[in-house]
């Protein structure tokens, strides 16, 4: 499961680094080329909000092959793209087919004892964040050396290959849910309604990816500026230094079985705060800028992991309902997050990037104090 979100979760992700190359392809500016990437996590938070529901009414297996060949003709159509809105769109719906990891960790926490659900969840969440900075890596060399249509082809490869695989790996896994699909979306919003602990994680959660996002949305522009002069594949190369947050997810589930999810969260808040300040001041130099990505990713992986192992002990029949509205929630606030990065970064170059990161982290740390504390909401 781990393998399989990390390779899947990839697609989301390899245009980052690759977007100034695409730009030149399209004659297009830096704020505009950015809308890949936004529009790729609009497709992915449309992908939870209306397919990883299904994960409590269909049986998982068959579902996550659909999507999986689906997610494969899509990588193919952008490779192939001849203008910028058929690119966009094939962004949109590679997002939207790209959902499987949050199909399988509600699977995976589901199979879990509730003494060690934070570090299976943590385990399977390793792998997650390995493939989201790991495809920064790999998509920024093959893009500096290759091209960037290459990548895609590669990562349309990737995709019938892991269909084949899990064809024959992934167990069968039956829902209970027994209503409609109609009857099943409304339950989001009765769930939500219902639990302030849901609904404080998801809005901490969102801040918490804008800020993420936010920077490695511009991470490729202040790389390639004259403070650094560097291409793509260098770019790439942070996201290996940024895979270090994949070692925080083991502690961060234990801290969360341990001592409970609001430390861990707490001390990821922290951490997510201190790497903003950091690069904010130290960012021009290369060795600021190596140790603030290396905290951000530690920082966010944290307050990551702890929300999902809080929420998940609060409806066990409706996991992957919850993990829907947080999902969901985050991704919106990812899309957020890399629109305004651009603009920031159009605008006020570095300093605005780091301006809009501290004040995503600030909102998280205010609603995770303040919001949804009530006496019937203690479940950390």
């Amino acid at each position: 499961m781990a393998i399989t979100c990390g390779l899947v979760v990839a697609n989301i992700y390899y245009n980052q680094p690759l977007l100034a190359e695409i730009g030149r392809t399209f004659g297009l500016s830096e704020s505009r080329v950015s809308l890949i990437a936004t529009i790729t996590q609009v497709g992915y938070t449309l992908g939870l909000l209306f397919v990883v529901p299904l994960g409590d009414k269909r049986e998982r297996k068959s579902l996550t092959l659909l999507l999986l060949l689906c997610a494969a003709i899509c990588m193919a159509g952008a490779a192939i793209a001849p203008t910028f809105a058929l690119l966009a769109a094939a962004s949109l719906l590679i997002g939207l087919f790209s959902a499987v990891p949050q199909l399988l960790i509600p699977m995976a926490a589901s199979l879990a004892s509730d003494e060690e659900r934070g570090r299976v969840v943590g385990k399977v969440m390793s792998g997650l964040l390995i493939g989201i900075l790991l495809s920064r890596t790999i998509s920024g060399y093959v893009g500096a050396h290759f091209g960037w249509r290459t990548m895609f082809w590669a990562g349309a490869g990737v995709m019938v290959v892991l269909t084949a695989i899990l064809a024959r790996m992934l167990p069968r896994n039956q829902p209970q849910f027994a209503g409609s699909y109609s009857s099943l979306l409304r339950s989001l919003g009765t769930l939500t309604t219902e639990l302030p602990v849901l609904r404080r994680s998801a809005l901490v959660g969102a801040c918490m990816f804008a800020g993420f996002s936010a920077f490695w949305t511009t991470l490729v522009f202040f790389l390639e500026s004259p403070a650094y002069r560097y291409g793509s594949d260098i770019a790439g190369l942070f996201g290996l230094i940024g895979a270090s947050g994949a070692f925080a997810a083991s502690f961060a589930g234990k801290s969360a079985d341990s001592k409970g999810a609001d430390y861990a969260l707490n001390l990821g808040i922290l951490l997510f705060l201190g790497a903003y300040v950091l690069l904010g001041f130290g960012g021009y130099y290369l060795l600021g800028l190596i140790v603030g990505v290396i905290i951000l990713d530690v920082g966010q992986q944290m307050t990551h992991i702890s929300n999902q192992a809080r929420i998940f002990t609060l409806r066990p029949e409706a996991r992957s309902r919850l993990n829907t509205v947080y999902m969901t929630a985050c991704f919106i606030g990812a899309s957020m997050g890399s629109f305004l990065g651009g603009i920031a970064w159009d605008h006020f170059h570095w300093p605005g990037v780091c301006g809009v990161g501290l004040a995503f982290v600030i909102l998280a740390y205010l609603l995770n104090r303040f919001y949804g504390h009530t006496s019937s909401s203690t479940v950390a």
